[in-house]
């Protein structure tokens, strides 16, 4: 399985307090997301507001899609959520997921 992340624009996702990102899996579009969370507690978002999030989601976004491309391998190419727990979760490793 292929996967990459193109370099379009992260979202916040006020409603469910997530950034939504795209991954591509064998070429085809997937929806992804990191909760404000795991925002908070691995990559200093200072609060849930939407631009304490998104500077840290910009922050940490290679190890965000190291942990999402672990993620996408371990369940068939699926969208995920990631949670805070993941990125405690050993064989989610930072070397993942460089490809852009």
């Amino acid at each position: 399985m292929q996967i990459t992340f193109p370099d379009d624009e992260a979202a916040f996702d006020g409603a469910n307090l997530t950034v939504r990102f795209l991954a591509r899996v064998d070429g085809e579009p997937v929806v992804c997301a990191i909760t404000a969370e795991a925002l908070e507690d691995h990559f200093g978002a200072e609060s849930a507001l939407e631009a304490a999030l998104m500077a840290a989601f910009d922050r940490g976004r290679q190890r965000i899609r190291s942990v999402c491309a672990e993620a996408l391998d371990q369940n068939n190419g699926e969208g995920v959520v990631l949670h805070s727990g993941l990125f405690r979760v050993e064989g989610m490793e930072p070397d993942r997921g460089a490809a852009a």
